[in-house]
């Protein structure tokens, strides 16, 4: 049947916003819905600045997957006429046999990847500003660095508009029902129809009515924090830090364009059933802690944060990747928990999903993330 749109795309956060613009780019006609105003600040996607990184301690399979990203974020830094990505080389701090130094060395043996290995002397030498503790080993690679967020995620929604796409903010998707050659939309506004349909809602796919999904998902709040170091030296020659403070426990800080640190706890928030439940005020103890990990490290910062704020990571129970056509409803994909550290990929998974859509093949391998791992029906 003669549908509405190509493809629609409900969830307008980085990963919707590249796929929407990826498919576009292909020439098909796409649809993008978000439930709220364009780049708000309650979701996933918002902020200055993410960590882009090569040695990845998760897991070797994501290394392809940032390779094509890198070149994927340059190929849109051209297009969009602005800086998206700076390179400030990066540490993976901690104990010789901890995650993060074990992890980072496995994907840098799997691909080869550029890398050098510091002791904390080493470090303090490269890096003034840092100061590490005693007995802690670090990797260093040189092509890590830092996206600019809110660019990014403006040259992936406005390239989307370039190519044709059309994009409704404020407009929630309601309803879906899958037939066999089309998936009808329904929202507060309109009724459409669609060839294909992406659930990119990030932490409210999994509230998305008539999706009849069982996905064993959990939004999680994360607090971060932003300070001013006290000299411009110290920003300008920081690089982007993973620090495993304590066994399986990572804190990360990272430069920010506007000069300040950007700093976090990797995981460790409050669970909520749902993301308009979470709690968007940040307590003193939260910074306190966060400071408190920060001096320990770049001593040189100034001891309160100069602002802070929340953003929801979407978390499944192995922390990978879900990318996956549902099962009973093959015109409908899931593009979505990301378990806090999807970002970077964005344009990458975008491509992939495209490919999918247009009927191309796949450069990369998704076959990680399927629903099947989880026994989802």
């Amino acid at each position: 049947m003669r549908t509405d749109f190509d493809v629609a795309v409900a969830g307008l956060g980085i990963a919707g916003a590249a796929t929407a613009r990826a498919l576009a780019c292909r020439g098909l006609r796409v649809l993008g819905l978000d439930r709220h105003e364009r780049a708000h600040g309650l979701g996933s996607s918002h902020g200055r600045s993410r960590i882009i990184r090569e040695a990845y301690y998760e897991h070797p399979l994501y290394v392809p997957l940032v390779q094509r990203a890198y070149t994927l974020w340059a190929a849109l830094e051209r297009e969009s006429g602005r800086q998206l990505l700076a390179l400030t080389g990066g540490l993976t701090i901690g104990s010789p046999g901890g995650t993060l130094i074990s992890g980072a060395l496995a994907s840098i043996r799997r691909h080869g990847l550029p890398h050098e290995i510091l002791d904390a002397a080493g470090v303090g030498r490269r890096f003034p500003a840092l100061t590490p503790p005693p007995r802690t080993v670090a990797v260093f690679e040189p092509r890590a660095g830092v996206l600019r967020a809110a660019d990014c995620l403006d040259a992936c929604l406005s390239g989307a508009e370039r190519h044709g796409a059309e994009l409704r903010f404020a407009e929630p998707l309601l309803s879906w029902a899958a037939e066999v050659d089309a998936v009808r939309l329904h929202t507060p506004v309109r009724d459409v129809t669609a060839g294909r349909l992406i659930l990119a809602a990030g932490g409210w796919v999994g509230s998305l009515p008539g999706s009849a999904l069982e996905l064993p998902l959990t939004v999680e709040r994360q607090s971060v924090h932003y300070f001013a170091p006290r000299d411009d030296a110290t920003a300008h020659a920081a690089p982007v830090v993973l620090w495993e403070y304590e066994p399986e426990r990572v804190f990360y800080s990272l430069p920010e364009p506007a000069g300040r640190i950007k700093a976090a706890v990797h995981h460790e928030g409050e669970v909520s059933s749902h993301p308009d439940e979470v709690r968007r005020t940040v307590r003193p103890e939260e910074t306190g802690r966060v400071a408190r990990l920060l001096r320990a490290i770049a001593p040189g910062l100034a001891a309160t944060p100069a602002g802070s704020e929340v953003c929801l990571y979407t978390n499944t129970p192995d922390g990978h990747f879900v990318i996956d056509a549902l099962p009973r409803s093959p015109g409908v994909w899931l593009l979505s928990a990301c378990s806090g550290h999807g970002f970077k990929f964005a344009p990458a998974l975008a491509e992939a999903i495209a490919d999918s859509a247009a009927g191309d093949p796949s450069r990369l391998d998704l076959s990680p993330f399927r629903l099947a791992r989880f026994g989802t029906r």
